[in-house]
């Protein structure tokens, strides 16, 4: 059973930094790719950010280019979004979530999802 466990997630004021972690469990596809997407109260869910298993097809969001980073720890399963500069509109839910395949861009669907991390920036 695929399981993603989101965990960094909490309130910050605007210009700091966050980083959100996603292990992921039982997950044995080959090859795969890992994403972050992110909903905000009465927005649609956004694709952040994307990175497959050899560490390329990496994109992002052209509203976080620069300031996030995403990176895939392949021994440990472990995903990470570091998060800077960060602005009140980058407040969401942040959702972790898989795929198998080597492209990671959206509007490619991922089967699996995590239970998602609240993210708040404050002015």
């Amino acid at each position: 059973q695929v399981r993603l466990v989101e965990s960094g997630g909490g309130s910050v004021q605007a210009g700091g930094s966050l980083r959100l972690s996603c292990a992921a469990f039982g997950f044995t596809y080959q090859p795969y790719c890992m994403g972050w997407f992110r909903q905000a109260p009465g927005k649609e869910r956004e694709g952040v950010a994307g990175i497959n298993a050899g560490g390329g097809n990496i994109y992002y969001a052209e509203s976080v280019k620069g300031r996030f980073t995403i990176s895939l720890d392949n021994l440990k399963n472990i995903l990470y979004l570091q998060m800077n500069s960060l602005k009140t509109e980058d407040s969401a839910m942040y959702y972790c979530a898989a795929r198998a395949g080597v492209f990671c861009d959206p509007p490619r669907e991922y089967s699996y999802w995590g239970q998602g991390v609240q993210v708040t920036v404050s002015s």
